[in-house]
């Protein structure tokens, strides 16, 4: 995280005494990444952050296979047409995925027992719906449009509040953060960043939890544990530093125009390992006077693009059955671009007085080819393919 932040009570100096009301030490627990040469954060528990009492192999919920993306084919998949249930965990329907990034969706509709990734950091885009997001570090309310990146090794869990959540999830095998060139060399976010640290939201309170011998499911590289700890894990009574949940609404996101039509890199909003996820949201069209105003045909030579669309009107995508909760794969390999009329379309829009995109969309370009998961073979347009010669 790019800044730092104080919740709860710690004591004035790090690593020293720190005692509780009974005269007893608190426990610290340093929450770091990359061997204590990257952001990290400081917890103050009541009782032993180590004392487990259980340990026990899992089995994965549901099919985690991928196959490659043979034969090569532009992929259109309608999450609306994945069943709905379970919780933003278990309840995860795996779409993509390689060995940086697995991408799932889930139609959650109830609370997840403790979850702790640590395998990588996580960013789940809230499509719909109401959910808390309760963990170590406290709690934080999320909705319609909030991306919530969540650290390797945070224990937490979701809980709907009221009725159905819609989610994308970003599994990374590494961690997330804004883009580096949006920050200073000190990591503070520069002026010409699309958004800023005003725009962050992250836990402002502790989360106190009284419990006892308490299950966490616990993912490593290796699989899938549930570990039960002496002691429920929310006990932290504070924490400072620079590591932690926050979350981002899409809509707080400033569109970088031109007048002539931007490349997606203007639209990054996070990169991870070996892949980058971008806003595409509501702006002003190119202004200059013979703009054509939607993307040119485009081969990513290097990539492979996943566009979830979420909201708006995709004019450059009209006649391809592409509708809100679609996801498009469009593989290296492929050149991609605007269905058949839309380009004569747009332009004629623009004459008619048309001066803003509507879009609302959340695409993540991977630097290694995306393998497809069951999830997107369930779900899957098998026409879309064809529908530049439609």
């Amino acid at each position: 995280m790019p800044y730092y932040r104080v919740v709860g009570e710690i004591p004035r100096k790090r690593h020293t005494q720190f005692r509780r009301p009974d005269g007893g030490l608190y426990s610290e627990e340093l929450m770091g990444e990359e061997g204590f040469s990257s952001d990290s954060s400081l917890l103050y528990h009541r009782y032993l952050p180590t004392a487990i009492v259980k340990s026990e192999a899992v089995e994965p919920p549901g099919s985690t296979d991928l196959r490659p993306n043979l034969p090569l084919a532009p992929r259109h998949f309608r999450t609306q047409d994945l069943p709905s249930g379970g919780d933003l965990v278990a309840g995860r329907q795996l779409l993509a995925g390689n060995g940086d990034v697995r991408v799932s969706f889930a139609a959650a509709t109830e609370p997840s027992e403790l979850y702790r990734n640590s395998m990588g950091d996580e960013c789940v885009y809230v499509q719909s719906g109401r959910v808390r997001l309760e963990s170590t570090y406290g709690a934080l309310p999320a909705a319609e449009g909030d991306y919530v990146v969540i650290p390797t090794g945070t224990i937490h869990r979701w809980v709907p509040l009221g009725g159905e959540v819609k989610a994308l999830t970003v599994e990374a095998a590494g961690h997330i953060r804004p883009p580096k060139r949006y920050l200073s060399k000190y990591g503070q976010f520069l002026e010409h960043a699309p958004y800023c640290e005003r725009d962050l939201r992250a836990p402002a309170e502790p989360l106190i939890v009284e419990g006892g011998e308490t299950p966490v499911l616990v993912r490593t590289r290796g699989g899938l544990t549930r570990l039960t700890y002496r002691n429920h894990p929310f006990d932290v009574v504070g924490w400072d530093g620079c590591l932690y949940p926050y979350a981002f609404n899409i809509a707080d996101f400033e569109p970088i125009v031109k007048g002539i039509h931007a490349p997606p890199p203007v639209h990054q909003t996070f990169e991870g390992p070996n892949f980058v996820i971008c806003s595409f949201c509501p702006r002003p069209l190119d202004f200059h006077p013979e703009a054509v105003p939607v993307p040119y045909n485009h081969h990513n030579v290097d990539s492979d693009e996943f566009m979830f669309y979420v909201g708006g009107d995709y004019t450059a995508r009209k006649g391809s059955g592409i509708d809100v909760g679609s996801i498009s794969l469009h593989p290296a390999g492929f050149t991609h671009g605007p269905q058949p009329g839309a380009v004569e379309a747009s332009i004629a829009a623009v004459k008619e007085g048309k001066t803003t995109a509507n879009e609302l969309a959340v695409m993540i370009d991977t630097f290694r080819p995306l393998d497809l998961g069951p999830a997107a073979l369930a779900a899957e347009d098998s026409e879309y393919a064809w529908s530049w010669v439609r």
